[in-house]
């Protein structure tokens, strides 16, 4: 085992060096040893006080702390599908608060497989079982936002009589002519809310007991029968379902139906925002020319008495608003939910299954010995391994201990201010002995008073620690990762892209920039080298979106465009719900032949493609030794229960054997993970799958989707349909992946674009962990401002583990999750697949624990931290992938981009983008430039090879957050205009 890992710093090594030879210059000197020295301001913070209607409960939480088993997934895929198997099971009720929530949302891919996994479908099926569906979102203010709640409501409310949605709060504008001055801007397109006059901003918002209702009810929350709860960064809303690989192409010219992100789930927000969500389908991303935006987040599943303090933190809520507005708007229609449980769930256990309620979590610890029986890697193991494994993930658990929090005030839940959210952070960064992991949307926050308007004195519990730590000596480090750019659309010098630049400014001040930010104060300290200490790190990823020939010939033989036909195909599968059953086709693709590979483009990985071939961090079959994957035992903790209905090709780490017969793609039997039966359904007709026809009527009888299918089944392509599992473990050799078509198409079909980071999660030490909806950020952590929800997990269960080369017991919860979350930055996850479900992919009452690989090779390349070997292969990966980004994509924000001259040199005169005027792109076309995200080709004398050589050595999607960005830029945010204090609250 030690020959391995040492074969696989080797490659790490070689690869590094490798970009370093390609690019020929010379390291940079970091943002952190060039941030300028100033005055620090007063940095006094008030003494800490717990509302006192909270008694003394922990960081002031209106919950006292609890227990439960709580069970982790990272990005969406595993998420959903664990939510939609809690919807189908569903006995009594569902509690839904979301800050958006598309009715359309897919919670299985591909849609053309998984219909009945629709959310509206499953939440209309829930109701005619007589489940009662009781949900909360967040009522926009629509000149700002998209969301577009009232079609939420009015889609769900029409579907049943037991589904009831609440929309909060209600935005009154006021002042004539200020809304008269406001509609004139709406509809001439000069909107903006970073140019309103004070009061005109306070007047589209809306004031409440003379707050103005600039804040979001921003809790991401489903609780199912008031035992199952689910929570966390993802909200059931387009944008944000994503598989671990992150694919950002998603054009199959071979057979529409493998399309995975349907509608206006293919989205790029940095290139054009949703719009008109009512009508899901209608999507201006040509994804035959732009990449989507890939969705990086973390959500939790919960059983256990904390469930309870879930259901009466909704249950108050539901209370609120209804006081407020519906008991007297809608006499009647609505009702109080009672605090008790039915009385037939009331006999029902608490979702344990046949086991008793675990003991409240006390101080002793449980040995959770994993280690000891995991020593191979996933499938190179034999039978008695596997055996061993699976008793070691039945050895008796306790309870964790977990205590909910969050942000809510007068306005948002009708009670005095609490931050408890912010109180927990402070305390556990401040306690913090051995290292932090921050993964979050943002991160703005102060050290002092003196960084008004921000308030939020995380930032200072930052720098307290760091500062305690280089006086002790001890060895300590914090790590951050953020978005590289705030998720909205435009070129960052544009007038339209004045909110992004605040955001971003907002964020500089609070890491390296301003005077009093965290950096400049630890400087001011005595620390020279702050980055010893705390790195920012962004994630970034590439793609090649298939326009190979194969699109050219079946958009010849079918007499219609890939992209018109696709959007047949988005009608087709975004139509609203009708009461005829038969709506439902079939889940056999009528189009489906055998290309050799598994449907979306990834071809047998065999011989010189693929998995035998030296590359990447490992030799002949990557980390896993001869056999890699093939024995197919995968799995996390070693081994599934003989009889477990999850026991599906292609877990954790099983290779894909390339087939695709009929129900291969999508391949899961119609009951697996609890079953959806339907007795209406029916084996449908080769069109009736396809298309219109049949007796499903108000459609055509040839559409474009139907012809274009036609076409395209009579065609081979072996061109994969997404490439991003070349820079996940194991991974082919870029130069194998088969193209057909000219070496000049191939060149344009590389994409690249940010992966955008949602998680609000913190890791202390390996052993607690705070997940749940809030940002770091003022208007998530003041508890004024948005309303917000998270928990503080402590798993008492351990793992022994190794912290700064000594022997540390770590939580098993904490240590999984910050591990399987390091590796999937560095690639050293395998490739993962939108249908391969396994128990890590079920709710926490199926399957308690999260199996992971303890003490596999790629797990003990992250197992410590603070290991000098571990931040030598964190480190050369995050600088070898953004030195590979900045050559061959060109991408910003970057470091040697200081002012905006380098901004134009770098970026805007290299790329057209989307929108464009059609003469001004026509012009930028002949000048040389390319299409936004692509590749600047006339730099690549060697063609799409050269390319390939570059792209070859990317090793997962962690990069550095560039602290020298538009550094030399006096005033990146204003640029000439004004902010006031509003504008400046809404974006802190």
């Amino acid at each position: 085992m030690g020959f391995l890992r040492d074969k696989l710093k080797q490659k790490l090594e070689e690869v590094t060096a490798g970009v370093e030879n390609l690019l020929h210059e010379n390291d940079t000197p970091s943002a952190s040893a060039n941030a300028q020295s100033q005055q620090a301001g007063d940095d006094e913070v008030p003494e800490t006080t717990y509302p006192s209607q909270y008694g003394a409960n922990r960081f002031g939480s209106f919950a006292p702390e609890s227990s439960g088993d709580v069970k982790w997934y990272v990005d969406g895929a595993s998420y959903f599908w664990a939510v939609s198997i809690a919807l189908e099971q569903a006995q009594e009720s569902i509690y839904i608060l979301d800050w958006w929530l598309s009715p359309e949302l897919y919670l299985r891919r591909p849609p053309a497989k998984n219909q009945q996994y629709r959310l509206d479908r499953m939440l209309r099926n829930a109701a005619e079982r007589d489940v009662k569906v009781h949900i909360i979102v967040y009522k926009e203010v629509e000149q700002a936002l998209t969301l577009d709640s009232r079609h939420t409501r009015k889609a769900l409310e029409g579907l049943h009589e037991n589904i009831q949605v609440f929309r909060h709060p209600d935005h009154i504008p006021r002042g004539r002519d200020v809304l008269a001055d406001l509609r004139s801007k709406v509809q001439m397109g000069t909107f903006s809310l970073a140019k309103l006059p004070q009061e005109t901003l306070a007047a589209l918002y809306g004031t409440k007991d003379d707050v103005t209702l600039f804040w979001a009810h921003h809790e991401k929350l489903c609780v199912v029968d008031r035992k199952l709860a689910f929570m966390g960064g993802l909200d059931m809303c387009f944008g944000r379902w994503d598989t671990n690989s992150h694919p950002i192409a998603d054009a199959h010219p071979s057979n529409l139906n493998d399309i995975i992100f349907p509608g206006q789930d293919y989205n790029n927000a940095r290139v054009y925002d949703f719009e008109d969500v009512s009508n899901w389908e209608n999507n201006k991303l040509d994804r035959t020319k732009s990449s989507r935006m890939g969705w990086s987040d973390i959500s939790i599943s919960l059983q256990g008495p904390i469930v309870d303090n879930l259901v009466d933190h909704f249950i108050d809520r539901w209370a609120f608003i209804w006081n407020e507005k519906y008991k007297e708007k809608d006499p009647g229609k609505y009702a109080l939910i009672s605090a008790d449980a039915p009385q037939q769930e009331q006999s029902r256990d608490r979702g344990y299954g046949d086991n008793p309620p675990y003991p409240e979590a006390d101080d002793y610890e449980t040995p959770f010995h994993f280690r000891q029986h995991a020593r191979r890697f996933m499938g190179d193991t034999d039978d008695e391994d596997r055996v061993n494994r699976r008793r070691s993930s039945e050895h008796p658990r306790r309870s964790m201990k977990v205590q909910l929090v969050r942000s809510c005030s007068k306005w948002s839940a009708g009670h005095d201010t609490e931050a408890s959210i912010a109180e927990a952070y402070i305390e556990i960064i401040t306690n913090a002995k051995h290292f932090i992991y921050i993964e979050n949307q943002f991160f703005i926050t102060a050290t002092s008073n003196a960084q008004k308007p921000v308030e939020n004195k995380i930032g200072k519990a930052i720098v307290d620690r760091i500062i305690r730590a280089h006086h002790e000596g001890e060895k300590f480090i914090i790590f951050v990762t953020m978005p590289a750019v705030p998720a909205f659309a435009g070129d960052l010098k544009s007038d339209g892209a004045l909110g992004t630049r605040a955001i971003m400014e907002f964020q500089y001040f609070s890491i390296n920039r301003g005077g009093n930010s965290i950096i400049e104060c630890l400087q001011r300290a005595g620390i020279e080298n702050p980055s010893d200490y705390i790195r920012f790190y962004n994630l970034r990823n590439y793609d090649r979106i298939n326009t190979s020939d194969a699109m050219a010939q079946a958009t010849r033989d079918a007499g219609v465009s890939y992209e018109g036909a696709r959007r047949d195909y988005d009608d087709k599968f975004g139509r609203a719900i009708d009461d005829d059953r038969n709506h439902y086709e079939s889940s056999r693709d009528p189009y489906e032949r055998n290309r050799g590979d598994d449907g979306y483009g990834r071809g047998r990985y065999e011989g010189d493609r693929g998995y035998e071939r030296e590359r990447g961090y490992g030799a002949e079959r990557g980390y896993g030794g001869e056999r890699g994957y093939e024995d197919g035992s995968g799995g996390y903790g070693g081994g599934r229960p003989e009889s477990d209905e999850y026991d599906v090709q292609g877990g954790y780490g099983d290779r894909y054997d390339g087939g695709r017969d009929d129900d291969r793609y999508g391949g899961r039997p119609n009951d697996f993970g609890g079953g959806y039966r339907d007795e209406g359904y029916r084996q449908s007709s080769r069109y009736e799958d396809g298309g219109y026809g049949g007796s499903q009527g108000g459609g055509r009888q040839y559409s474009q989707y139907e012809r274009y299918q036609e076409a395209a089944s009579k065609i081979t392509d072996s061109t994969w349909d997404t490439i991003s599992s070349c820079y996940m473990l194991n991974g082919p050799d870029l130069h194998s992946v088969p193209w057909n078509g000219s070496p000049e198409s191939e060149i344009d079909a590389f994409v690249c674009e940010e992966l955008y980071v949602h998680s609000k999660v913190l890791i202390a030490d390996d052993r607690v962990v705070i997940c749940g909806s809030a940002n770091l950020n003022d208007r998530s952590q003041l508890g004024n401002h948005d309303s917000e929800i998270a928990v503080i997990i402590q798993d008492k269960n351990r793992v022994e583990s190794s912290m700064n080369g000594e022997p540390y017991r770590a939580s098993a919860f904490a240590a999984s999750l910050r591990r399987y979350l390091f590796r999937k930055h560095l690639g050293l996850l395998p490739d993962q697949r939108w249908d391969a479900a396994n128990n890590n992919w079920t709710p926490v009452n199926q399957h308690s624990v999260n199996e992971y690989d303890w003490g596999s090779d790629a797990d003990r390349l992250v197992e410590d931290p603070l290991a000098d070997d571990f931040l030598a292969m964190w480190y050369k990966t995050a600088k070898a992938n953004t030195k590979i980004f900045r050559k061959v994509f060109h991408a910003v924000p970057d470091d040697t981009v200081r002012t905006w001259e380098d901004y134009d040199q770098f970026f805007s005169e290299k790329f057209v983008l989307p929108g464009t005027e059609a003469k001004l792109a026509e012009e930028g076309y002949e000048k040389g430039k390319v299409d936004y995200g692509h590749v600047v080709k006339d730099e690549f004398p060697g063609g799409v090879e050269e390319v390939k050589e570059w792209l070859g050595r990317v090793r997962g999607t962690l990069v550095e957050m560039p602290l020298n960005f538009l550094i030399d830029v006096d005033d990146l945010a204003k640029e000439g205009l004004s902010f006031n204090e509003l504008t400046n609250t809404l974006y802190t």
